[in-house]
């Protein structure tokens, strides 16, 4: 069945959005061996390369363009996003893109564990090729108060979720990234409860915002922005957009995320935005975007409210937006 679409007001018609090859820089596209283009707008390997690790999903890129998740801001540029990353895993700092490298996405499966009919693991491969690729424009805003736009390819989450057949006893979405500390050498820092965790509610699964993520900027998803499978909530702050994943879980109890074991104070399990609410250290009121040198309001759940407050209805008492 195909659903009506109904666009957003936060939304602008696909012909508004700014293309890629206007703002990509001409210097980030090196002429490489063989007439070969290297991927150095990401910091990472090239197509060629991705396939000779064992990629069998390079033809998929680049995925259509879903009309109806466009966005009021032109893109970040490519080589700005690809170099600006928060991946704790590889260290604290934003220029992980290069340690980032060491992590090898193939082979690589997703196990999918809990109140399932069916407990199985499979091959990202295989996954990514069971599922129809979208390319949806998405505002990202994190909870430092920086901000960037993106194009991210990939898959609604609901579609994962009704392959994986949870049993209607499962409560939340428990997800898991991987655990790996010689090729990422932040899990060697014990006082971090590694592996990187995260939740959400089975409704805010089910949202028809939640977006896994195997792409960027039409090409396979490069390392420091999660590969090879990550996950986008885009009326959440950045942090609760889990990188690398490796496994679901559907549970009746309520995970206890990263952030939220190491300061609860700070970093809740909703993490809404809010412009209203600060931070316990700094105001949540703006956000500088991501290669402007502007800095602009921010938005009550990022501006995405239409789809998605409906889902705190009721929630009286709960911290939504820390």
């Amino acid at each position: 069945m195909v659903g009506i679409v109904r666009r957003a007001d936060w939304a602008l018609p696909e012909s508004a959005a700014t293309p890629e090859h206007v703002f990509v820089d001409r210097r980030a596209l090196l002429a490489g061996f063989g007439g070969m283009i290297a991927g150095a707008a990401f910091g990472g390997a090239v197509p060629a390369a991705r396939a000779q690790a064992g990629d069998q999903t390079l033809d998929l890129y680049p995925a259509k363009r879903n009309a109806a998740y466009t966005i009021d801001r032109p893109l970040t540029p490519a080589d700005v996003a690809g170099r600006y990353n928060n991946f704790y895993e590889f260290g604290s700092h934003k220029q992980i893109a290069g340690a980032a490298r060491s992590l090898k996405t193939r082979p690589w499966t997703v196990r999918i564990d809990g109140l399932v009919e069916r407990e199985r693991e499979i091959g990202i491969d295989e996954l990514i090729r069971a599922m129809s690729l979208e390319e949806r424009l998405y505002r990202h805003r994190c909870v430092e108060a920086w901000s960037m736009t993106v194009p991210w390819s990939g898959f609604p989450l609901a579609r994962l979720i009704d392959f994986a057949a949870p049993l209607s006893s499962a409560r939340y979405l428990r997800l898991e990234t991987f655990l790996d500390p010689d090729a990422a050498s932040g899990q060697r820092q014990i006082w971090y409860p590694w592996p990187y965790v995260e939740g959400l509610t089975m409704a805010e699964a089910r949202n028809e915002l939640a977006f896994i993520v195997t792409g960027v900027y039409g090409k396979p998803l490069e390392n420091q922005f999660g590969a090879p499978l990550r996950l986008a909530l885009p009326w959440k702050y950045g942090f609760k957009s889990i990188k690398s994943i490796v496994r679901m879980s559907f549970v009746d109890e309520r995970p206890v995320s990263f952030w939220e074991q190491i300061a609860p104070s700070e970093y809740g399990f909703w993490a809404n935005v809010n412009p209203q609410v600060p931070h316990p250290r700094w105001s949540q009121a703006q956000e500088r975007v991501l290669h402007t040198g502007e800095t602009v309001p921010t938005l009550l759940f990022n501006g995405y409210a239409e789809q998605v407050a409906g889902l705190y209805a009721g929630l009286d008492g709960e911290k939504l937006y820390t």
